[in-house]
């Protein structure tokens, strides 16, 4: 009996440090949402919509804070930032949105340029190795099998 509660205890002993440690770090596993200035969003032309009704008031709370998010209606693009805290939206369409990114050279085009620079890069060699692997695959009429693989 003695060793159960001696395990027991040990146990308890474990479920607590991790917790305490996992306390100290969950800070840190969590950056806080970069806040951008709304008078700048004002100013690019986005327009405030505030939530009405509890519906609109959730949806709004379940947007990643902190970024705009492109997002598509009706077949047009919209660009949105949350704020939660005020009950309320900002949008605006792909003018707005550049205009607002012209205004912040610290999200700079460029990168985004060498990304897709980069993803076409990646895609053109792809593309390379299977042509390659079609074209090996393609001159041998067995793909590889011989006789003794078939059983014969």
């Amino acid at each position: 009996m003695q060793r159960f509660r001696n395990s027991h205890r040990a146990n308890l002993l474990v479920i607590l440090s991790g917790l305490a440690v996992s306390a100290v770090f969950t800070p840190w596993a969590y950056p806080a949402a970069p806040h951008l200035d709304e008078s700048e969003l004002l100013a690019s032309g986005f327009k405030v919509l505030v939530a009405k009704t509890s519906v609109q008031e959730d949806w709004v709370r379940t947007l990643p804070p902190g970024r705009i998010r492109p997002m598509q209606r009706n077949g047009k693009k919209y660009f949105i930032y949350p704020d939660a805290a005020k009950k309320q939206i900002y949008v605006g369409g792909p003018q707005q949105y550049e205009a607002y990114r012209d205004r912040h050279p610290e999200n700079p085009k460029d990168s985004q340029a060498a990304v897709s620079a980069a993803n076409r890069a990646y895609r053109a060699k792809q593309d390379q190795v299977m042509r390659e692997s079609t074209a090996r695959d393609l001159s041998d009429p067995y793909l590889g099998v011989t006789w003794s693989d078939l059983g014969w």
